[in-house]
């Protein structure tokens, strides 16, 4: 069911690849300031402190490596590469009045280079980067954020304006509201350096995103007008823990909030009932402007991306078996396998998620993200990860069951394209790349680019256009 303009691809994001944090006069973004902890996965830090170690520094390398890497994205058959600009690269503290012009320099050569293979680049505008200098004036919980973030947008739209057509304007813009302990307090996701938000300033955040994205839409389209513009969200299933109405109720409604809300505002272009039974349930009060209905309205978007890991059960039973989730705690399912990570794996899931929202929203949808993290063992020069084969292996099936299910899938991108820093430990050893960076939790190897079995396997299901997946 793959068509021939399917976008196969891979992903990953700049802080978590990129590197040269601080080269060529880029300045420090909130995920900079995330020092790796020994009791967590990384530790709010008050700046840049000397004799810590920052995950982001370095990465994977790729701002000296990008060259390489896309030469073996080549070598894969990868059609598109999802990515992000690192917004403090273009503007260092966010309120400069005229961009980094080496930092623009750097995302031409990356897209030229793209290109040069015939990769279709997909670009993420803000994937967890806001730089530090506005998180300390409020980051997103201040609406002034919203005019920083645009003129961040008119130098990309205008810049690359022939380069990329495929822009997404947050990543994952439903984690702002999931309480992930110290890194929602020190801003990843809202941009916010005090560790005292709380829920109602996290909606306030979120607003003022909502707001931004929907201008940004506009503005794009006033560019050019054959630009298309992505929401993007982390799906979080949810399925009843039992059959009880309670966790049934329970459920719909942690999907709804989790799941539907933010694509309900980005894509229908409004707050939806159920949206504001919460807020007012929550005695949560959203300072909006007369006008930001109309912004909403007129400035949705084309496409729903999406990231998919696993899924989890709900219910109201306080005894009931915990599992690991990707970005929350949830109950654990009886009838799935996990990963050493005790993530979920549910490729009926997958299939579930996308007939749902296809339903709902009637886009095309876009996969930005699926992958396995697992600590992948470097043997004689190889790296036999036949558990992330299988993982994919399955949600590909899924992704064809789906398509024949009637639903518009424009792209499949796993994460990751190679191996980077993982965001839920903030380090390297948790693995997802189809290329082995030769790099430990410190910064320590060679950085040398290492092909993985699952490499060349994506590479067979590429040329046969999904119609191989056969494991050898």
């Amino acid at each position: 069911m793959f068509n021939q303009n399917f976008l196969w691809g891979a992903s990953t994001a700049a802080n978590q690849a990129e590197g040269g944090w601080n080269e060529d006069g880029k300045g420090i973004s909130v995920i900079d300031v995330q020092a790796r902890g020994e009791k967590v996965p990384r530790e709010e830090t008050p700046g840049v402190l000397q004799g810590r170690y920052y995950s982001s520094h370095k990465a994977a390398d790729f701002y000296h490596h990008y060259k390489e890497d896309i030469a073996m994205f080549a070598r894969m058959g990868l059609k598109a590469y999802r990515m992000s600009v690192a917004w403090t690269r273009i503007y260092p503290n966010g309120t400069e009045e005229a961009p980094n012009e080496v930092g623009l320099r750097f995302y031409d050569e990356v897209f030229d280079e793209l290109h040069r293979y015939g990769i279709e680049p997909v670009v993420t505008v803000s994937h967890y980067e806001s730089p530090y200098a506005l998180s300390l004036k409020g980051g997103w919980a201040e609406r002034k954020m919203i005019d920083y973030y645009l003129k961040y947008c008119k130098t990309l739209f205008e810049r690359y304006k022939q380069k990329v057509r495929y822009w997404i304007t947050f990543n994952e813009i439903n984690c702002a509201l999931v309480p992930f302990g110290i890194m929602t307090a020190c801003g990843i996701y809202s941009g916010i350096s005090d560790p005292g938000n709380t829920e109602e300033i996290r909606f306030q955040s979120l607003h003022h995103q909502f707001i931004a994205s929907a201008k940004a839409a506009a503005l794009a389209r006033s560019i050019n007008a054959e630009f298309q513009i992505g929401c993007m969200t982390a799906s979080m299933v949810h399925y009843p823990l039992t059959c009880s109405p309670d966790d049934v109720l329970l459920t719909q409604q942690t999907n709804q909030m989790k799941n539907m809300f933010c694509p309900d505002v980005m894509i229908r272009g409004r707050y939806p009932g159920y949206a504001m039974r919460y807020l007012k349930d929550h005695h949560i009060n959203i300072k909006m402007c007369p006008q930001d209905h109309e912004i909403l309205k007129n400035g949705t978007a084309d496409f729903f991306a999406f990231s998919y890991y696993m899924s989890n059960c709900c219910g109201k039973n306080p005894d009931a078996e915990k599992t690991a989730a990707n970005l929350a705690e949830g109950l654990k399912n009886p009838y799935l396998q996990a990963s050493e990570y005790g993530w979920q794996i549910d490729p009926s899931g997958f299939r579930y998620f996308m007939n749902e929202v296809y339903d709902r929203y009637q886009v095309p949808l876009m996969v930005v993200e699926n992958g396995l993290g697992a600590k992948d063992i470097l043997e004689n020069g190889a790296v036999h990860d036949r558990y992330r084969i299988e993982y994919l292996k399955a949600h590909i099936e899924a992704l064809d069951e789906t398509l024949e299910d009637g639903v518009e899938v424009i792209g499949y991108m796993p994460w990751s394209a190679l191996d980077l820093i993982a965001l839920s430990t903030g380090n390297i050893e948790k693995r997802y790349g189809f290329i082995y960076v030769d790099a430990d939790n410190e910064g320590r190897g060679s950085y040398k680019r290492i092909p993985k079995d699952s490499f060349y396997w994506y590479k067979k299901v590429i040329a046969a256009n999904g119609k191989d997946l056969e494991i050898d």
